[in-house]
């Protein structure tokens, strides 16, 4: 991978000899790897065997995970914080799972849409809960930085599944909560 980001300095008109870009190659492949880690792990195996018996059946909320991820089309990063609501049927996962599943999906080449609904079929598929809810609020800096050149516009994106898609009054509990956090961020 060395070799092909040299030629991509060239092609910007860079001497990839120079001091300052002499190293770069090796790390923004370095880099690459970091942040597409996410090919290399599987929710199977995270969530599998992490879930386990509770006799708890009210919603389960993780709110402000902090995400980053990189735009499939330009490859420049999108982040923000991503919201992920359950209500157990009979089985939890440990609070860390979630946090880790979001970034398991957002470490791959992504957009904001599929990560979304990735988080929610995970849940859905190995824990089997009366539902999920994920919303995800994001900065993409292909809008801030080119095209549009709109620093400030976020992008949310809502996946509903089970009982919060079809229970208004479920849906708006889990909006409430994720909404009253807001208010306390710095």
């Amino acid at each position: 991978m060395k070799d092909e980001l040299r030629s991509i300095l060239a092609a910007l008109g860079e001497d990839p000899d120079r001091d300052g870009l002499r190293e770069t190659p090796a790390r923004v492949a370095e880099s690459l790897r970091t942040l597409t880690r996410g090919y290399g792990q599987d929710p199977a195996e995270l969530l599998g065997g992490s879930a386990f018996d509770a006799e708890y059946d009210d919603m389960v909320v993780v709110r402000d995970i902090d995400f980053y991820s990189l735009c499939e089309h330009h490859l420049l990063p999108f982040y923000g914080r991503a919201h992920v609501g359950y209500l157990p049927d009979g089985r939890c996962v440990g609070l860390s799972k979630i946090p880790r599943l979001v970034d398991l999906f957002a470490r791959r080449l992504q957009v904001q849409e599929r990560l979304t609904h990735q988080v929610a079929g995970a849940l859905m598929e190995y824990l089997r809960p009366k539902g999920v809810a994920v919303v995800l609020e994001a900065f993409h800096l292909c809008v801030a930085m080119r095209g549009v050149e709109k620093q400030n516009a976020v992008m949310t994106t809502s996946a509903m599944r089970g009982i919060f898609r079809e229970d208004a009054r479920t849906r708006r509990e889990f909006l409430s909560l994720i909404r009253s956090g807001a208010e306390r961020r710095p």
